[in-house]
């Protein structure tokens, strides 16, 4: 029974997306929905975006193994989107563009948008990469199948319903997807109380420390600021937040629909982290990442595992494709396209799209049959895209204010990018934070030592 919902579930989005091909009419179709998306779309593919792998089996992990502090995964996620939507939405929105990157070309020039679509594509590729080993996690529990075979039919099915409708599936099935997963998760939650015996029973048999906010033993003020920088600054400033952004219908529902989502993360936030501490009361055996899927099998009647797998499936999809769009319109538009010599008509660039979401997506999938950890996976991508864009991108909407100049944008990208991903290959953890801070720096200090023509 599990089954056969979850096979219906996967041929309803191809379906979906299917009927969207039928919609795509030209490039502001299928990357920006023709830019005619109301309040509850954007909110609903915001959410389901936002409420993707990271935030359901990886959050549920931390909230096992390091208890309530877990939740600071999604709660620093919150608080940058809140903040883009009071100050930043209305400005995105305004620039009725496809990809951010191209943001960059206007506030630093075409280099700088080559150089950002770049490490854009690297830490993205990391980022779906995360998406696809949730997936086979999910799966694992109800299947019993080898996850990288799971992980390939999940891979499959969100590349195709991608690949056929492009934005326009993006934004139908992220809306179908968030509703699921809301209702999902509500349900869930007291249903683990329930089996645990309540909030005082998991305290004496977790212990203090488990219930330990905003810090704890093992999540130090150190730690916090970690996620604060390499995790809630890419809410602020990030390339699948942003298209969403695109895709509204006007300014006023951008602001609107970011402080929205950003609100009503808050209780999520403890909520997906509750689960994964009911699961170290329960299963203490099991490895992190597996609490989410594993409490659902134990908790719900059999037949219900199915539509609450399908729900875990959204959360995992509505990020994917989310990304995977993004990635493959940032390299068609933004790198592809400038480097060839002739005109090209948006035929070509959408059967670039095309092609390269179906290129990335497998080169996703290889990486994520090798990582085989959410959290692990999500961190290379957050690290290499905070460190080396984030100062650039957001200070570059003052820049004429802060006198900063192309080269100096274009030398705290790579410098930024470079550090996090060496550290990363290296196993230097710290390395993300100090590519973070350096990239600032020389930002600051290149733009007024460097020569700079325009």
């Amino acid at each position: 029974m599990d089954i056969t919902i979850v096979c219906i579930y996967f041929l309803a989005l191809i379906f979906i997306g299917t009927r969207s091909f039928r919609i795509v009419k030209g490039l502001d179709s299928f990357f920006v929905a023709d830019r005619k998306a109301p309040f509850l779309f954007v909110v609903g593919s915001l959410f389901a975006t936002i409420i993707g792998g990271s935030s359901t089996i990886g959050m549920a992990g931390l909230g096992f193994k390091n208890g309530l502090v877990g939740s600071w995964w999604l709660l620093v996620g919150a608080i940058g989107l809140f903040f883009l939507g009071l100050f930043l939405a209305e400005k995105v929105r305004g620039y009725s563009l496809y990809t951010l990157p191209e943001i960059l070309e206007i506030q630093y020039g075409p280099e700088a948008k080559f150089f950002a679509s770049g490490l854009i594509v690297v830490a993205w590729t990391g980022i779906i990469a995360g998406q696809i080993v949730a997936a086979g996690k999910i799966l694992e529990v109800i299947l019993k199948a080898p996850p990288s075979v799971l992980m390939l039919v999940t891979a499959f099915v969100f590349i195709l319903y991608t690949l056929l409708g492009g934005q326009h599936s993006v934004v139908r099935t992220d809306t179908i997807q968030s509703l699921i997963i809301i209702i999902a998760i509500l349900v869930l939650i007291p249903l683990c109380l329930g089996k645990v015996g309540g909030i005082s029973v998991m305290r004496e048999a977790l212990g203090g420390d488990y219930f330990s906010f905003p810090v704890s033993q093992h999540f130090t003020w150190k730690s916090l600021a970690t996620y604060i920088v390499l995790v809630g600054s890419t809410y602020l400033v990030g390339p699948d937040i942003y298209s969403r952004l695109f895709c509204s219908k006007d300014k006023t529902i951008a602001r609107k629909a970011s402080i929205t989502v950003a609100l009503g993360l808050l209780p999520f936030a403890f909520i997906i982290t509750g689960i994964g501490m009911s699961a170290r009361v329960l299963f203490p055996q099991i490895s992190p990442e597996a609490s989410f899927p594993t409490m659902i099998n134990h908790v719900f009647p059999i037949g219900l595992n199915g539509l609450i797998i399908a729900a875990l499936l959204s959360a995992m999809m509505s990020s994917a494709d989310t990304c995977l769009l993004t990635t493959s319109t940032i390299l068609s538009v933004d790198i592809i396209k400038p480097m060839l010599k002739y005109n090209v008509g948006d035929k070509t660039v959408l059967l670039l799209s095309r092609i390269f979401i179906v290129v990335i997506g497998a080169f996703s999938l290889i990486i994520a049959l090798r990582l085989k950890g959410v959290i692990s996976s999500l961190l290379l991508g957050y690290t290499v895209y905070t460190s080396g864009l984030i100062f650039p991108i957001l200070l570059g909407f003052y820049r004429h204010r802060l006198k900063l100049t192309r080269k100096g944008a274009i030398a705290a990208m790579v410098a930024g990018g470079g550090v996090a991903l060496i550290g990363k290959f290296m196993g230097l953890a710290d390395f993300g934070l100090y590519g973070f801070f350096i990239s600032g720096i020389i930002l600051i200090g290149g733009s007024r030592f460097l020569t700079n023509s325009s």
